[in-house]
C-alpha cells in the first residue's frame, strides 16, 4: 500500500502560522477521537474540524457508509479546497485550531505535502477492540478501512521530514489517565493544559459531522472521559485475519506512544 504522495517541494501551507497552531490529530473509526476533539472544544482558546476530508473520501470511493449521500450533499468533495481552508485562516481567530482526521481519508493521488505545516499527532487502539466495535455499524470492513496502515505510513513520512517523532496516544492507556496524557500531549506542542479539557456538557455540538446521528451516541451521552477496561475482543476468522493484518502497524505505533511522567 502506498496512499501517500508527499513531495518535496514547498506548498502554500508552509506560511506564518507563528500567531495560531494547527493541530492535525490523525485517528481510524471507533477510537476516542470524537471525545478527544470534545477535549479540545471546551479549551478556551480552540476551535474545532470533525473529519473534514469525509465528503471527498466518499465522493471518490463511493463507499456505503451510513448516511454517505448526506454527507457528499453536505460536505466540501474537492480535497484540494479542503486542505486550503485548513491551512488557511483558524475559524474565529482563534489561537488554536484541533483538526480531527481519519487517516484512511487519505487517498492515493492526494497531494500531502500540506500536513508537514501542521502539528500532528496519532490516536491508536488496539485493532480487534476496533473491529468488534467498527462491525457494529458497517458489517464490511477491510484492514484499509481501520485506519492503522494509513497512521504508520505517515508517522514514518513525518518522522523522517522533521527528524522528530510525533506524539502517539494509545486510547486504552489514555483513559487510565487522561489528565497525564494531555498534559503531556499539551506540553509536547507548547501549549497550556486546561482543567476544562477533562470535561465537557453532554449532547451534540454545530461543530459534529453531519453523520453524528450514526456514530456519536455515546459521546453524546458523555460528559468526560470513562475509564473502561479493555480485554483483547474474540473476532470471527475473517474478521480476525482483519485484525492481524493491521496488528504490525498498531505495534509499531505503540512502541512511539506518549508515557506521561517518563
Amino acid at each position: 500500500m502506498n496512499v501517500l504522495r508527499l513531495g518535496r517541494s514547498r506548498h502554500p501551507a508552509f506560511r506564518d502560522t507563528r500567531a495560531s497552531m494547527r493541530i492535525a490529530m490523525w485517528s481510524g473509526p471507533r477510537n476516542i477521537s470524537t471525545a478527544m476533539m470534545r477535549a479540545f472544544e471546551n479549551r478556551s482558546d480552540c476551535t474545532v474540524s470533525d473529519e473534514p476530508l469525509y465528503a471527498a473520501f466518499l465522493h471518490q470511493t463511493g463507499l456505503d457508509h451510513p448516511g454517505a449521500s448526506e454527507v457528499i450533499a453536505e460536505g466540501e468533495c474537492d480535497w484540494r479546497r479542503v486542505t486550503e481552508t485548513l491551512t488557511g485562516p483558524v475559524p474565529g481567530g482563534k489561537p488554536l485550531w484541533y483538526q480531527k482526521h481519519m487517516s484512511h481519508h487519505l487517498l492515493p493521488g492526494m497531494d500531502l505535502e500540506w500536513i508537514h505545516g501542521l502539528a500532528n499527532a496519532f490516536l491508536i487502539r488496539h485493532p480487534n477492540a476496533v473491529v468488534a466495535s467498527y462491525i457494529k455499524s458497517r458489517a464490511e470492513v477491510a484492514p484499509e478501512d481501520i485506519g492503522l496502515l494509513q497512521e504508520a505510513e505517515l508517522f514514518d513520512a513525518i518522522r523522517e521530514r522533521s527528524g522528530q517523532e510525533p506524539p502517539v496516544i494509545d486510547s486504552t492507556e489514555f483513559l487510565t489517565d487522561p489528565r497525564g496524557h494531555l498534559e503531556a500531549l499539551c506540553g509536547h506542542f507548547g501549549i497550556a493544559f486546561e482543567e476544562r479539557m477533562l470535561h465537557w456538557p453532554a449532547g451534540p455540538r454545530d461543530s459534529d459531522g453531519i453523520w453524528a446521528k450514526y456514530w456519536y451516541d455515546a459521546v453524546w451521552r458523555s460528559t468526560g472521559f470513562e475509564a473502561r477496561p479493555e480485554r483483547i475482543p474474540t473476532l470471527s476468522k475473517a474478521h480476525q485475519a482483519i485484525a492481524d493484518a493491521c496488528l504490525p502497524a498498531y505495534e509499531r505505533l505503540y512502541s512511539a506512544r506518549l508515557k506521561p511522567g517518563r
